[in-house]
């Protein structure tokens, strides 16, 4: 979301207006921003990445990307591969395979050795495929969701007394005066319902898990109505990150299901 995705200023599909003419700018756009976090990628019980440097890249509509220094990586650890990609905006990239004691994976680096004009700030750096490492930290926090945290990327959260109502196949499962809208960037309202709201004897527990890395690790649970089990209808920041720490242990309301409605009067 935030700059580059959804309604962003440097999405394809931003909403909102500028005081200048843009027009006449670049489709694809790219912005790069030092982050005062230090940075680290594990592999296999090993750091192969450390870095108190790193750069986000944010590019129209793609999520951000690290950048870090190659004097911060372990680049004993890496093999050059015969990979290389073509990016208009970029240049062309160069990549490494990672091996870690029996681990190897393949293409998980790559770099712009002679960047396009424009985007100087790429030589000397490489980028790491988040999802190849085992984990990411900006300093002691694992980072979650698959992607580095936006800065630009807000989750707040307010109580609210309007009346919520839920239905489903046009069955009443929820109502509650005592809601909690949580508001993300990018994204349409979400409205949490306290748990006693909906009845527990509707429920059956998902082994299903998803990740935020704005909100936290969410659980779920399946809703049977008229003898019709919806699966993963609900969901549960069980763990939930300080930013959405308000709506721990509240339901979340899967309404993009047409005859699932999220009604707020």
């Amino acid at each position: 979301m935030s700059l580059t995705t959804g309604p962003g200023p440097l999405a394809h599909a931003n909403r909102g207006r500028f005081n200048v003419d843009l027009s006449g700018a670049p489709a694809h756009l790219l912005y790069l921003h030092g982050v005062p976090q230090r940075v680290r990628g594990v592999l296999a019980g090993r750091t192969v990445v450390d870095t108190e440097r790193a750069v986000l890249l944010h590019e129209s509509a793609l999520l951000p990307q690290w950048y870090v220094p190659r004097e911060d990586v372990r680049f004993d650890l890496l093999t050059p591969t015969a990979t290389s990609t073509h990016c208009p905006f970029k240049g062309d990239a160069v990549y490494w395979s990672l091996t870690v004691g029996d681990r190897v994976v393949e293409d998980a680096v790559w770099g712009y050795p002679e960047p396009v004009e424009g985007v100087p700030e790429l030589a000397g750096l490489v980028a790491f495929s988040f999802g190849k490492l085992d984990a990411w930290y900006e300093e002691d926090e694992l980072v979650l969701g698959g992607h580095p945290r936006d800065p630009f990327h807000r989750v707040d959260t307010r109580r609210s007394s309007r009346a919520v109502t839920v239905t489903v196949g046009g069955t009443v499962v929820a109502e509650t005066d005592r809601a909690l809208a949580l508001y993300e960037t990018g994204l349409p309202t979400r409205w949490y319902l306290p748990r006693e709201s909906v009845d527990p004897t509707l429920l059956t527990a998902s082994d299903t898990r998803s990740e935020c890395p704005y909100k936290g690790v969410a659980s779920y649970a399946h809703l049977t109505v008229d003898g019709a089990r919806r699966e993963d209808l609900l969901w549960s920041y069980v763990a939930a990150f300080p930013e959405a720490q308000a709506v721990a242990g509240y339901w979340g309301v899967d309404d993009s299901a047409d005859d699932v409605e999220v009604r707020v009067g």
